[in-house]
């Protein structure tokens, strides 16, 4: 049998460790929460030399174990506590070899926690280019550990690391340099008041506010009866502890480390007066966002055909071999179609993933941050407020949860109301099939008339937000101030693994997570849809036989009315009509007030709702798109989904909260009902005000 040993994966931000973490786990990886809060986990199974297996845990980026956010406070509070299942055999700290000196800081300091602890030293691709030499033997006996000199881009150096690794009861767990000389005597005190436990450990707890595992009462108020200190003086001294820590780091690197600066070929500095210049920046942000939606519509277009008429072929099929009954209905007209609502927006959803994690891993998404904030202080928020409303464009709910590296409640507070405006990626089965519905073929300068539409909505998403941020600044009487500060990693190629990993992992769960809402709802509708109370239902064929008796209509055309007046009659026919008049005025019928009511569970189930609905009945071979081209406006005569009810509707989705995991994921960061019960009170309010305009005024 097999050991499964720990392995926690800790560095800076922009270190590479995530490409660490990739190259050590591969497709063997998941990502959850940690329990209890919503900071992601990400952990994978490594298969090591000697049958061995690694549990590896790839925790959030930090600067040093001196927390300042809650994702911090996660690495403090599992290194802290031996009870936890994930608390490391050993732990791998990712460095880079152009920031080691500041990199250092935070190996030192899980060094005084007595763990096993391996140095990588990440991008030694680099070395050359930049001029550096390192002089590994050395650095290895002032650091008291084992080195990996990696290149994670050439795939160098991970056997060594995985053997490393394997033998890390080999590993000196001797700290580098003596922090307690920082202040002898308190050091002293708190040494015999707690003589059986680690004393970086006791000084961590006593300076961050964290959990300290499984301590009982009475050590806890021990340990702050040395808080009695003052604010103050403990703070002085985590500064003289930083201090003493760097004289170490550069002492050590001023023998290990040599760097021939005339060797050093940067471009950095000329790329990042062009892409961060106050007119060129945002330009070449705007054209990169063009590019990015015209290539979204260009490239899925030969795909999603594909996908849409296999699933209307695949459902015809299942009704052709199957025998007929309820259940060959339900998967024919209720599960298949539900599903292919989803799906068919695979290949758009995976091109806009793979553009985020391309602008991600290249460095230029840390410039956009910096360009942003330019903008963003104008409207009371921070250059930190653009990764949410960046990362929005996936999904609000981990946006939402990235509000936490905020320091200023009023900013946080403010980010996590507005959000939700961005555009995410349940909105675009929306957009997408509402804007092939209504917006003509055709270019201008090159670029399609639909990609524009899908940009203008985009664009239209984050004016609301920042436009809110700034009424929200102005109404909220909430004091405070932050300064802002943001890392300028090095421009990369992205890694190609990298980017495949993340466009796997963001579609898989985007497609799982709305694949199992839509089923359940798919369900439930096509029950609703196909069984109704009362005569008009139950005796529709006899009732249209006779009302068309004298109309000489083919046995197809029968059926076709026969199913479309059982649909009206449902008790999903019944629920629709009920709230028509409501939604009437926007242009819309009562089957897509359904998909409105039912899109509430998530934004996506639109279109799954209204596929499910169309295909109740219907024995035709034809894709949901067509079905819809098809829909007639029975008050008008018009087609139900034209310009000015297509407009209308992608201005309600634009700004509605349509999405009630983001509700609770609010109420969660915020603690409180209040704040997601106005929003959702506002953003419909909004959202139907517009709509009704844009469609009263465009009719």
């Amino acid at each position: 049998m097999s050991k499964q040993i720990n392995v926690a994966l800790i560095g800076n931000p922009n270190t590479g460790k995530t490409s660490v973490f990739n190259a050590l786990t591969g497709l063997n990886q998941k990502v959850g929460n940690y329990p209890g809060i919503t900071v992601e986990k990400k952990e994978g199974i490594c298969k090591l030399p000697r049958g061995v297996k690694a549990h590896i845990i790839d925790l959030p980026g930090t600067y040093s174990l001196n927390a300042s956010s809650l994702d911090e406070n996660v690495v403090i509070e599992l290194l802290l506590n031996k009870n936890d299942k994930d608390f490391p055999d050993v732990a791998v700290v990712v460095s880079d070899v152009e920031n080691l000196k500041r990199n250092l800081l935070l190996y030192t300091q899980i060094k005084d926690l007595e763990i096993p602890t391996i140095l990588v030293i990440n991008m030694s691709d680099r070395m050359e280019y930049k001029g550096i030499h390192l002089d590994i033997p050395y650095l290895e006996q002032e650091l008291q550990t084992k080195i990996a000199l990696i290149s994670t881009r050439k795939n160098k150096g991970i056997d060594q690391l995985k053997e490393l690794i394997t033998n890390y009861k080999d590993l000196s767990v001797t700290p580098c340099l003596n922090a307690s000389e920082i202040d002898t005597a308190y050091f002293e005190k708190l040494r015999q008041a707690f003589p059986n436990q680690l004393l970086y450990k006791l000084w961590l707890v006593i300076t961050q506010d964290v959990n300290f595992g499984k301590v009982d009462r009475n050590q806890i108020e021990a340990i702050n009866s040395f808080k009695t200190k003052g604010k103050s003086d403990l703070k002085r001294l985590q500064q003289k502890e930083t201090i003493k820590r760097y004289q170490f780091i550069n002492n050590t690197l001023k023998k290990g480390q040599t760097i021939d600066l005339s060797n050093a070929k940067d471009l950095r500095i000329k790329l990042d007066r062009i892409l961060t210049h106050k007119i060129w920046g945002y330009l070449i942000f705007f054209v990169i966002l063009l590019t990015i939606f015209q290539a979204i519509y260009d490239w899925a277009e030969v795909p999603m055909d594909f996908i849409d008429s296999t699933f209307a072929s695949l459902s015809e099929w299942v009704k052709n071999v199957l025998p007929e009954g309820a259940f060959t209905n339900l998967i024919a007209e209720g599960v298949i179609p539900g599903l292919g609502g989803i799906v068919i927006f695979i290949p758009q959803i995976a091109f806009l993933f793979l553009f985020i994690a391309v602008l991600e891993e290249s460095g230029y998404m840390s410039r956009v941050v910096f360009l942003m904030d330019r903008i963003m202080r104008r409207f009371g928020l921070s250059g930190k407020s653009v990764v949410p409303l960046i990362s929005g464009t996936a999904c609000a709910i981990p946006a939402i949860m990235a509000t936490r590296n905020i320091e200023s409640w009023k900013e946080r507070l403010i980010t996590i109301l507005v959000t939700p405006f961005t555009t995410c990626s349940a909105r675009l089965p929306v957009y997408l099939i509402i804007i092939s519905l209504v917006i003509p073929q055709g270019r201008f300068l090159g670029l399609s008339y639909q990609a524009l539409t899908l940009m203008l909505l985009y664009l239209i998403g984050f004016g609301a937000a920042i436009f809110s941020a700034w009424l929200l600044n102005k109404i909220l009487k909430i004091k405070s101030k932050t300064f802002f500060v943001v890392e300028m990693p090095n421009y990369k190629v992205p890694l190609l693994k990298n980017v495949a990993l993340t466009v796997l992992e963001k579609t898989k769960s985007f497609v799982f997570g709305a694949g199992k809402i839509i089923l359940a709802i798919s369900i439930v509708l096509w029950f609703l849809a196909s069984y109704g109370p009362g005569e008009q239902f139950n005796n529709a064929e006899e009732i249209v036989t006779a009302e068309y008796a004298t109309d000489n209509l083919s046995q197809d055309e029968l059926d076709q009315k026969i199913a479309s007046h059982k649909l009206e009659h449902s008790f999903i026919g019944i629920a629709g009509h009920a709230i028509e008049p409501i939604i009437r005025p926007l242009g819309y019928d009562w089957k897509i007030g359904i998909a409105i009511v039912s899109s509430f569970a998530a934004r996506e189930v639109f279109v799954g709702t209204l596929a499910t609905i169309y295909s109740v009945g219907s024995d035709e071979e034809e894709t949901i798109k067509n079905r819809m081209a098809k829909e007639i406006n029975p008050v008008l005569g018009t087609p139900l989904f034209n310009f000015a009810s297509g407009i209308s509707l992608l201005l309600f989705y634009a700004f509605a909260m349509q999405c009630m995991s983001t509700l609770a994921i609010v109420k969660r960061e915020t603690n409180t009902w209040k704040w997601p019960i106005l929003q959702l009170t506002i953003m419909s309010a909004f959202a139907y005000v517009v709509a009704l305009i844009a469609y009263q005024f465009l009719k």
